[in-house]
C-alpha cells in the first residue's frame, strides 16, 4: 500500500486477540483500506459499515516479522506493553504506529512529535509503572494447601508483565495471583506457570482468603504482623499523604497491616 486510503463509514470488527489485531493490520495493508476505527465488538449504527476480521496466525507472523525488520525490540516491548492498557483507543493507536512504522522513509520511534508516537511512549510508562507497584505491593497468603495466594485489582492488565518476576523470586513456592478485575490468575506450580480461572473465588473485598481455606501458621503470622508494627508505630509521625506518594491508596486494602 503506497497511500493511506481511509474509508471513514468502515470499522473492522476483531476478535479482542494481538494476533487478531495484527490480522487487521495485514487485511488493511491488502486491502488498501484503512479502517475508521477497529472493536472488539460489534456497535450497531446505521452509518457505519463493519468487516469481521477472522484472526489467522500465518497473516499475523507476517506482520510481526515485517515489523522485526523495522523496529527495535524496545519498540516491539512497547506495543505489547501498551496492548495490555485495555484503553479503547488502543487499537487504533497501535495500527496507525504499525502503518507508519511501514511506510516512513526512517525511523519513526523517536520522532515524540507525532501524536501517536507520543501517546504511546507515554501509556507504555504508565502501564509499566503499574506493574511496578504490583511487583512491590503483593501481598500472598498461605492457603491450607500450601499454596500462596494473593488478589490484585490493577488498572491494567498487567499480570503478563509481572510473571518471570514472580517466577524467579518465589521459585520454591507453589503461588496464584488473580486480578479479581479481569477474572483470571497466574498459578505456578513448581516447574510452570499457567492461567486460571475460578468460578467462585472465595475472598473477601480486601483481598483476603475466608478463614477456612487459611493455613493456621498463616492466621498467626497475620496477627503477629499487625501486633508488630503496631507497636512500632509512633502516632504523632503518621504521615498519611507522604504514605499515598510512596504506595497508592488503592493498594492499602491489600495489606495485612492495613486490615482491621
Amino acid at each position: 500500500m503506497t497511500q493511506k486510503e481511509e474509508n471513514k463509514d468502515l470499522s473492522f470488527i476483531y476478535d479482542g486477540t494481538l494476533e487478531g489485531l495484527f490480522t487487521c493490520v495485514f487485511e488493511a495493508f491488502a486491502a488498501k483500506q484503512i479502517p475508521r476505527q477497529i472493536l472488539k465488538q460489534e456497535i450497531p449504527s446505521f452509518f457505519t459499515e463493519f468487516y469481521t476480521v477472522r484472526t489467522d496466525t500465518i497473516k499475523a507472523n507476517r506482520v510481526l516479522n515485517g515489523l522485526r525488520t523495522k523496529l527495535s525490540k524496545s519498540a516491539l516491548n512497547m506495543l505489547f506493553v501498551c496492548w495490555l492498557s485495555e484503553l479503547k483507543e488502543m487499537e487504533m493507536l497501535i495500527f496507525n504506529y504499525i502503518y507508519k512504522s511501514f511506510t516512513a522513509e526512517q525511523s519513526i520511534e523517536l520522532n515524540f512529535a507525532d501524536a501517536d508516537v507520543l501517546s504511546l511512549s507515554r501509556i507504555c510508562k504508565k502501564i509499566s509503572s503499574e506493574a511496578e507497584k504490583v511487583r512491590q505491593f503483593v501481598r500472598f497468603q498461605k492457603t491450607v494447601d500450601d499454596t500462596y495466594f494473593a488478589v490484585i485489582e490493577p488498572l491494567y492488565n498487567v499480570l503478563p508483565l509481572v510473571s518471570n518476576f514472580f517466577e524467579n523470586r518465589f521459585a520454591d513456592q507453589q503461588w496464584i495471583i488473580y486480578d479479581t478485575k479481569r477474572k483470571y490468575g497466574l498459578y505456578y506450580d513448581l516447574q510452570k506457570t499457567e492461567i486460571v480461572y475460578f468460578d467462585n473465588l472465595k475472598v473477601n473485598t480486601n483481598g483476603k482468603l475466608l478463614p477456612e481455606l487459611l493455613a493456621q501458621d498463616e492466621c498467626n503470622f497475620q496477627h503477629s504482623w499487625k501486633e508488630y508494627l503496631q507497636a512500632l508505630t509512633i502516632a504523632e509521625r503518621k504521615n498519611l499523604k507522604l504514605q499515598r506518594q510512596h504506595m497508592p491508596k488503592r493498594f492499602w486494602k491489600y495489606l495485612t497491616e492495613k486490615q482491621i
